[in-house]
């Protein structure tokens, strides 16, 4: 992507988090190249509008491998039925290899991979609404499913609180992140979904058969007496999937120039609600809170 060189060269830019401001948006800086071409529609032949894609998106650390599993169970229970798990494709790879990040392809310039997905096509992203191209967030035919949480739990939080708390963050500002999400489902509710992880985690069963009808794939009555959407639930648990062989010892590529990989373990951490404990004081989460309260107050964003 040498040909965005010139672009991202003059971004304003975060050494210490090794991330560019682009479009409003801190984006890693691999990640740069691969959004301006989404966003030109470049990359290789990539063509979004096809009947019954779906795009999953999402701030880091929010849930994203969770509903990337579950996702990916239900849209392929057909062919790879949940019951059958030691076949399915989730027992032996990481979910992020069975549903691909759209900006990592384009940025290793493997956008052309996405037109060899099976169709309904799932893809991922962590990009803003805002950067999303139209053809994505104008088409009837894509759906978009969001899923965020109340506090974003960044690795190493206490070196880079102060930046979380200005916007400068991975993927920052946070709370424009989840606007832009809330206000697409509120505009347009048959083609964005809007989940809460907390919500996720109370309630798996009853969010799974949710995610189901919105991408036109419900459960039949004869699924439901067969237990499939507690099958779904089961095989994509936390604790199944921490534990299997290909989340412990094994790395994803992340799609971006020099082979750079992360180990799938990383995916996978605590699993459950309040994990902002294990990374920053009950005042850093009180403050952060109130910043973050204070960016959506009136929205009818509510995360209790």
């Amino acid at each position: 992507m040498e040909e965005y060189g010139s672009i991202i060269s003059s971004l304003p830019s975060n050494p210490k988090m090794h991330l560019n401001c682009y479009q409003g948006v801190w984006v890693q800086r691999t990640w740069v190249p691969g959004i301006i071409a989404i966003q030109r529609r470049g990359g290789g032949g990539f063509t979004p509008r096809r009947r019954g894609d779906v795009v999953l998106a999402s701030p880091p650390k929010c849930g994203t491998t969770w509903l990337k599993a579950l996702a990916f169970a239900t849209m392929a229970r057909r062919a790879h039925p949940p019951a059958q798990q030691l076949q399915h494709p989730l027992l032996r790879l990481n979910p992020h290899d069975c549903v691909p990040f759209m900006e990592k392809l384009f940025a290793a310039g493997l956008g052309s991979k996405m037109d060899a997905l099976p169709s309904p096509r799932l893809m991922a992203t962590h990009m803003h609404h805002s950067l999303l191209p139209i053809s994505i967030t104008d088409n009837l035919d894509c759906k978009i499913i969001y899923i965020c949480r109340r506090i974003l739990p960044e690795l190493q939080f206490h070196d880079v609180f102060e930046l979380a708390c200005e916007g400068r963050c991975l993927s920052g500002p946070i709370w424009d992140h989840i606007l832009g999400y809330w206000n697409a489902s509120k505009a347009r509710p048959e083609t964005v979904l809007f989940l809460r992880y907390e919500e996720m985690l109370r309630y798996p069963i009853d969010n799974v058969r949710k995610l189901a009808r919105f991408v036109g794939q419900p459960f039949s009555p004869d699924e439901e007496e067969a237990g499939v959407v507690m099958d779904i639930v089961t095989l994509c648990s936390f604790e199944k999937m921490k534990n299997l062989k290909v989340n412990k010892a094994d790395s994803s590529p992340v799609h971006v120039p020099r082979n750079n990989t992360f180990a799938n373990d990383s995916f996978s951490r605590r699993g459950g609600a309040g994990d902002w404990a294990n990374h920053m004081t009950p005042e850093m989460a009180r403050r952060l809170d109130a910043i973050v309260n204070k960016k959506l107050h009136g929205t009818g964003i509510s995360f209790s």
